[in-house]
Protein backbone atom coordinates (compact mmCIF):
# COMPACT_ATOMS: atom_id res chain seq x y z
CA UNK A 1 0.00 0.00 0.00
CA UNK A 2 2.67 2.51 1.06
CA UNK A 3 4.83 1.69 -1.97
CA UNK A 4 1.85 2.26 -4.24
CA UNK A 5 1.27 5.68 -2.69
CA UNK A 6 4.98 6.47 -3.12
CA UNK A 7 4.80 5.78 -6.83
CA UNK A 8 1.45 7.51 -7.34
CA UNK A 9 2.00 10.74 -5.40
CA UNK A 10 5.75 10.74 -6.05
CA UNK A 11 5.00 10.57 -9.77
CA UNK A 12 2.57 13.48 -9.51
CA UNK A 13 5.19 15.55 -7.69
CA UNK A 14 7.97 14.75 -10.17
CA UNK A 15 5.69 15.87 -13.02
CA UNK A 16 4.94 19.08 -11.08
CA UNK A 17 8.67 19.54 -10.39
CA UNK A 18 9.60 19.10 -14.06
CA UNK A 19 6.96 21.57 -15.21
CA UNK A 20 8.22 24.13 -12.67
CA UNK A 21 11.80 23.79 -13.92
CA UNK A 22 10.78 24.29 -17.53
CA UNK A 23 8.52 27.29 -16.84
CA UNK A 24 11.03 29.01 -14.58
CA UNK A 25 13.86 28.40 -17.03
CA UNK A 26 12.13 30.78 -19.42
CA UNK A 27 11.20 33.20 -16.63
CA UNK A 28 14.77 33.26 -15.29
CA UNK A 29 16.23 33.95 -18.73
CA UNK A 30 13.83 36.81 -19.46
CA UNK A 31 14.20 38.41 -16.04
CA UNK A 32 17.99 38.16 -16.07
CA UNK A 33 18.28 39.65 -19.56
CA UNK A 34 15.80 42.47 -18.93
CA UNK A 35 16.18 43.38 -15.24
CA UNK A 36 19.50 41.82 -14.25
CA UNK A 37 20.90 39.67 -11.42
CA UNK A 38 18.96 41.16 -8.50
CA UNK A 39 15.54 40.37 -9.93
CA UNK A 40 16.80 37.10 -11.35
CA UNK A 41 17.60 36.03 -7.79
CA UNK A 42 13.99 36.75 -6.81
CA UNK A 43 12.76 34.36 -9.51
CA UNK A 44 15.12 31.67 -8.18
CA UNK A 45 13.70 32.15 -4.68
CA UNK A 46 10.15 31.94 -6.06
CA UNK A 47 10.97 28.73 -7.95
CA UNK A 48 12.26 27.14 -4.76
CA UNK A 49 9.21 28.34 -2.83
CA UNK A 50 7.01 26.35 -5.21
CA UNK A 51 9.34 23.33 -5.05
CA UNK A 52 9.29 23.28 -1.24
CA UNK A 53 5.58 23.98 -0.83
CA UNK A 54 4.81 21.38 -3.49
CA UNK A 55 6.02 18.62 -1.18
CA UNK A 56 2.51 18.65 0.26
CA UNK A 57 1.52 16.75 -2.91
CA UNK A 58 3.32 13.75 -1.39
CA UNK A 59 1.94 14.32 2.11
CA UNK A 60 5.41 15.46 3.19
CA UNK A 61 6.30 18.41 5.40
CA UNK A 62 9.35 20.56 6.05
CA UNK A 63 10.57 23.03 8.64
CA UNK A 64 13.45 25.40 9.29
CA UNK A 65 14.97 26.27 12.67
CA UNK A 66 17.79 28.56 13.72
CA UNK A 67 19.68 27.81 16.94
CA UNK A 68 21.35 31.21 17.04
CA UNK A 69 20.01 34.36 15.31
CA UNK A 70 22.10 35.38 12.30
CA UNK A 71 22.49 38.89 10.96
CA UNK A 72 21.53 39.76 7.42
CA UNK A 73 23.89 41.77 5.23
CA UNK A 74 27.03 39.91 6.16
CA UNK A 75 28.91 36.95 4.75
CA UNK A 76 28.52 33.50 6.28
CA UNK A 77 30.07 30.21 5.23
CA UNK A 78 27.32 27.62 5.52
CA UNK A 79 28.76 24.11 5.82
CA UNK A 80 26.12 21.42 5.44
CA UNK A 81 25.66 17.67 5.39
CA UNK A 82 24.26 16.31 2.13
CA UNK A 83 21.44 13.78 1.81
CA UNK A 84 19.53 14.57 -1.37
CA UNK A 85 19.23 16.78 -4.44
CA UNK A 86 16.40 18.52 -2.56
CA UNK A 87 18.80 19.80 0.13
CA UNK A 88 19.50 22.85 -2.01
CA UNK A 89 15.83 23.80 -2.46
CA UNK A 90 15.33 24.14 1.28
CA UNK A 91 18.49 26.19 1.71
CA UNK A 92 17.59 28.59 -1.12
CA UNK A 93 14.07 29.18 0.23
CA UNK A 94 14.48 29.04 4.00
CA UNK A 95 17.81 30.88 4.07
CA UNK A 96 17.10 33.33 1.26
CA UNK A 97 17.72 36.48 3.35
CA UNK A 98 21.38 35.44 3.70
CA UNK A 99 21.82 35.26 -0.10
CA UNK A 100 23.22 31.71 -0.25
CA UNK A 101 25.31 30.80 -3.31
CA UNK A 102 26.55 27.26 -3.88
CA UNK A 103 29.70 25.39 -4.70
CA UNK A 104 28.64 22.79 -7.26
CA UNK A 105 30.18 20.22 -9.54
CA UNK A 106 30.61 21.58 -13.06
CA UNK A 107 28.54 18.76 -14.59
CA UNK A 108 25.35 20.36 -13.20
CA UNK A 109 25.92 23.55 -15.22
CA UNK A 110 24.50 21.93 -18.36
CA UNK A 111 21.38 20.04 -19.32
CA UNK A 112 18.99 20.74 -16.40
CA UNK A 113 16.28 23.36 -16.98
CA UNK A 114 16.39 26.27 -14.50
CA UNK A 115 19.08 24.70 -12.34
CA UNK A 116 21.91 24.75 -14.89
CA UNK A 117 21.03 28.27 -16.02
CA UNK A 118 20.98 29.58 -12.45
CA UNK A 119 24.36 28.01 -11.69
CA UNK A 120 25.89 29.65 -14.75
CA UNK A 121 24.55 33.19 -14.30
CA UNK A 122 24.28 33.20 -10.51
CA UNK A 123 28.04 33.14 -9.85
CA UNK A 124 28.07 29.69 -8.30
CA UNK A 125 31.45 28.00 -8.03
CA UNK A 126 31.50 25.34 -10.73
CA UNK A 127 34.29 22.95 -9.90
CA UNK A 128 35.82 20.11 -11.87
CA UNK A 129 36.53 17.39 -9.32
CA UNK A 130 38.98 15.81 -11.75
CA UNK A 131 41.04 19.01 -11.84
CA UNK A 132 42.03 20.07 -8.28
CA UNK A 133 43.85 23.18 -9.54
CA UNK A 134 40.76 24.44 -11.39
CA UNK A 135 38.60 23.69 -8.35
CA UNK A 136 40.74 25.74 -5.98
CA UNK A 137 40.98 28.73 -8.36
CA UNK A 138 37.20 28.63 -8.87
CA UNK A 139 36.56 28.52 -5.12
CA UNK A 140 38.92 31.49 -4.63
CA UNK A 141 37.01 33.47 -7.30
CA UNK A 142 33.76 32.49 -5.61
CA UNK A 143 35.05 33.49 -2.16
CA UNK A 144 36.09 36.92 -3.44
CA UNK A 145 32.64 37.38 -4.98
CA UNK A 146 30.65 36.57 -1.84
CA UNK A 147 32.97 38.65 0.37
CA UNK A 148 32.77 41.73 -1.85
CA UNK A 149 28.97 41.52 -2.19
CA UNK A 150 28.18 40.35 1.35
CA UNK A 151 26.58 37.17 0.08
CA UNK A 152 26.98 33.78 1.78
CA UNK A 153 28.63 30.62 0.49
CA UNK A 154 27.26 27.10 0.83
CA UNK A 155 29.47 24.04 0.66
CA UNK A 156 28.76 20.33 1.06
CA UNK A 157 32.17 19.04 2.17
CA UNK A 158 31.11 15.38 2.05
CA UNK A 159 31.28 15.78 -1.73
CA UNK A 160 28.43 13.41 -2.53
CA UNK A 161 25.21 12.69 -0.71
CA UNK A 162 25.17 10.21 2.14
CA UNK A 163 22.91 7.27 1.28
CA UNK A 164 22.60 6.23 4.94
CA UNK A 165 22.20 9.68 6.50
CA UNK A 166 25.41 9.22 8.47
CA UNK A 167 28.09 11.85 7.99
CA UNK A 168 30.89 11.11 5.57
CA UNK A 169 34.35 12.57 6.28
CA UNK A 170 34.59 16.26 5.37
CA UNK A 171 37.08 17.34 2.71
CA UNK A 172 39.33 20.16 3.88
CA UNK A 173 40.34 21.89 0.62
CA UNK A 174 37.21 23.87 -0.22
CA UNK A 175 36.55 25.04 3.33
CA UNK A 176 40.19 26.03 3.77
CA UNK A 177 40.14 28.22 0.65
CA UNK A 178 36.89 29.89 1.71
CA UNK A 179 38.17 30.66 5.20
CA UNK A 180 41.42 32.12 3.88
CA UNK A 181 39.62 34.44 1.47
CA UNK A 182 36.79 35.31 3.88
CA UNK A 183 38.65 35.53 7.21
CA UNK A 184 35.94 37.61 8.91
CA UNK A 185 33.11 35.28 7.94
CA UNK A 186 31.72 32.92 10.54
CA UNK A 187 31.26 29.27 9.67
CA UNK A 188 27.69 28.14 10.30
CA UNK A 189 27.00 24.39 10.42
CA UNK A 190 23.76 23.39 8.71
CA UNK A 191 22.07 20.10 9.59
CA UNK A 192 19.66 18.61 7.06
CA UNK A 193 17.53 15.62 7.98
CA UNK A 194 14.88 13.61 6.16
CA UNK A 195 15.61 14.56 2.57
CA UNK A 196 17.50 11.30 2.05
CA UNK A 197 14.42 9.40 3.21
CA UNK A 198 12.17 11.43 0.92
CA UNK A 199 14.53 11.03 -2.07
CA UNK A 200 16.59 7.88 -1.41
CA UNK A 201 18.22 7.63 -4.85
CA UNK A 202 18.18 9.30 -8.23
CA UNK A 203 15.08 11.37 -8.91
CA UNK A 204 12.40 8.68 -8.48
CA UNK A 205 10.72 7.15 -6.54
CA UNK A 206 9.97 9.53 -3.68
CA UNK A 207 8.67 8.46 -0.29
CA UNK A 208 5.41 9.96 0.86
CA UNK A 209 4.59 11.35 4.32
CA UNK A 210 8.20 12.28 5.09
CA UNK A 211 9.19 15.07 7.46
CA UNK A 212 12.24 17.06 6.39
CA UNK A 213 14.14 19.68 8.37
CA UNK A 214 16.85 22.29 7.93
CA UNK A 215 18.62 23.83 10.92
CA UNK A 216 21.39 26.39 11.20
CA UNK A 217 23.48 25.59 14.25
CA UNK A 218 25.85 27.72 16.32
CA UNK A 219 28.22 29.98 14.32
CA UNK A 220 31.95 29.26 14.62
CA UNK A 221 34.49 32.08 14.66
CA UNK A 222 37.54 31.07 12.64
CA UNK A 223 40.03 33.53 14.15
CA UNK A 224 42.70 31.80 16.20
CA UNK A 225 41.65 28.34 15.00
CA UNK A 226 43.13 25.99 12.45
CA UNK A 227 40.98 24.79 9.57
CA UNK A 228 41.10 21.30 11.10
CA UNK A 229 39.67 22.65 14.37
CA UNK A 230 36.89 24.48 12.54
CA UNK A 231 35.97 21.37 10.54
CA UNK A 232 36.02 19.17 13.65
CA UNK A 233 33.69 21.56 15.47
CA UNK A 234 31.39 21.76 12.46
CA UNK A 235 31.20 17.98 12.11
CA UNK A 236 30.57 17.61 15.83
CA UNK A 237 27.65 20.04 15.82
CA UNK A 238 25.99 18.42 12.81
CA UNK A 239 26.57 14.91 14.16
CA UNK A 240 25.08 15.81 17.56
CA UNK A 241 22.03 17.37 15.91
CA UNK A 242 21.46 14.32 13.70
CA UNK A 243 21.46 12.11 16.80
CA UNK A 244 18.25 13.85 17.91
CA UNK A 245 16.45 12.02 15.12
CA UNK A 246 17.65 8.53 16.07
Amino acid sequence: MKKGLDYLFGGIYIFYFGVLLCIFHVIQFLVFEIWGPKWHQKTVELLNFFIVKGWILTGSTSQFTMQTPLNTGQTYLFVSNHQSMFDICGIVWYMRKFMPIFISKIELSKGIPSISYNLRVGNAALIDRKDPKQAIFEIIRFANHIRENKFSGVIFPEGTRSRTGELKPFSIGGISALIKKCPNAEVVPVCIHGTGTFNPKGVFPLRTFTHMSWATLNPITTKGKTVEEVIAETESQISMHLKKFL
